[in-house]
């Protein structure tokens, strides 16, 4: 698993490639490690981009929450986007659907957490 990151404005979108499953959630976890840690208390926002994403574990979702829970006790949100089907049904039967905000697309995430990152994903994407 590989996970890229693009920044629009005031928002991270991070985008695990693969299986996040016991052998490649260390990679995931580094990556929102180092969100959280650069991140600045009240004014960063975090899309997880899961397009990429066609199965994850049970170890996989514990990074999530606990990731989540950190990033809005620093005054952060996080919000996932983009989730396959198969990877949907685990959010929907674990329940993370009501511990995470959940949206079709990445564009849609953008338009609900930030204009300003909106603006600049358009800017981008040339749309």
């Amino acid at each position: 698993m590989h996970v890229s990151q693009e920044r629009y404005g005031d928002t991270l979108v991070l985008t695990p490639i693969g299986r996040v499953d016991n052998s490649t959630t260390d990679r995931l976890k580094s990556g929102l490690d180092a969100y959280i840690a650069s991140s600045r208390a009240g004014g960063n926002r975090l899309v997880l981009d899961f397009s990429k994403v066609d199965y994850i574990s049970s170890v996989g979702l514990r990074v999530l929450m606990l990731a989540g829970k950190e990033i809005r006790e620093q005054g952060g949100s996080i919000v996932v986007a983009a989730l396959q089907p198969v990877v949907r049904e685990i959010f929907e039967i674990s329940r993370f659907n009501l511990v995470f905000q959940c949206f079709g697309s990445v564009r849609e995430a953008l338009t609900k957490v930030s204009p300003t990152a909106l603006a600049a994903y358009d800017s981008a994407h040339g749309t």
